[in-house]
């Protein structure tokens, strides 16, 4: 009997299954299977070209608000020690491109890709090549750990594929361009998470020590931004967007802590006259 009952009650829900099934809108499921694909591309890592696409964006977005400076000689000197150091890294295959900003603040920044700026006002407080050779490798680190490529999925990237419809994404669509535009401006302006920056003050150690450049070129600069003050103008984002150099000098001592003392401890020439040289 109780097998009867089954049968039976199989048969009722197969029959009450019928018209449900010939009724159900087919249109709704595949919405919601386009959905779960947005929310399935939103959480996997972009793609190498993406991220370079998305570092294009973003480096147009600082070259738009600051220009480049006009001295041939400086650009061509930061572009070579910027890839000098690129290349001691596991990524030197990246289109790694560097380049001075003509603004007379005290600042850096690193796009997806390999994109790194720096200020005219930060080449002209440097005391040293290795000063300048850590900044560069502290930004280069910020590309290999993908921080800024992790805040854009982190807060971008579902809604960019929201935006083109969980399709695949075109860089050159208007929307995902002019999306990536007003984000990149927003995470200039607030920075990246401190431990993002605490993790690529680590890895531009470890490259400028890997170039030949003294290992404590980058703690010298922590060091110099301490006497400065964070409301004077030149310095203010800098300090608005980074943890406090006493903070960032303060854990950089607790890893380095003699590991590096017994390196060669090459400081470069000055930039002057690396200028001079370039010149001739």
């Amino acid at each position: 009997m109780r097998m009867l009952e089954r049968l039976l009650l199989a048969a009722a829900l197969a029959a009450a299954a019928a018209p449900a099934s010939a009724q159900f809108n087919f249109g709704n499921l595949s919405n919601l299977l386009d959905k779960a694909k947005t929310v399935v591309d939103a959480v996997k890592e972009p793609t190498e070209e993406e991220e370079i696409q998305i570092g294009q964006e973003f480096a147009a977005t600082l070259v738009g608000a600051k220009p480049l400076d006009g001295d041939a000689r400086l650009q061509r000197y930061v572009n070579t020690l910027g890839r000098w150091l690129a290349l001691q890294t596991e990524r030197p295959d990246l289109p790694w491109t560097f380049g001075v900003l003509d603004d007379p603040g005290f600042n850096a920044f690193a796009t997806p890709g390999g994109h790194i700026f720096v200020t005219r006002g930060l080449i002209n407080r440097m005391r040293s090549e290795a000063e300048l050779a850590g900044v560069l490798a502290h930004e280069i680190g910020h590309v290999l750990k993908k921080h800024h490529l992790s805040a854009v999925k982190k807060n971008a990237w579902a809604n960019i594929l929201s935006e083109v419809g969980g399709k695949a994404i075109k860089m050159d669509d208007p929307r995902v361009k002019s999306y990536l535009v007003n984000f990149g401006r927003k995470l200039y302006a607030s920075g990246l998470d401190q431990a993002d920056e605490f993790e690529a003050d680590r890895v531009g150690v470890v490259i400028a020590a890997r170039a030949g450049f003294d290992a404590y070129g980058l703690p010298s600069v922590l060091q110099m931004l301490q006497a400065q003050s964070g409301q004077d103008g030149l310095f203010s984002l800098m300090f608005k967007t980074h943890p406090s150099p006493e903070r960032r000098i303060e854990v950089l001592d607790g890893l380095m802590g003699g590991k590096f003392d017994k390196l060669p401890a090459s400081t470069g020439k000055p930039v002057a006259a690396r200028l001079e040289e370039i010149g001739k």
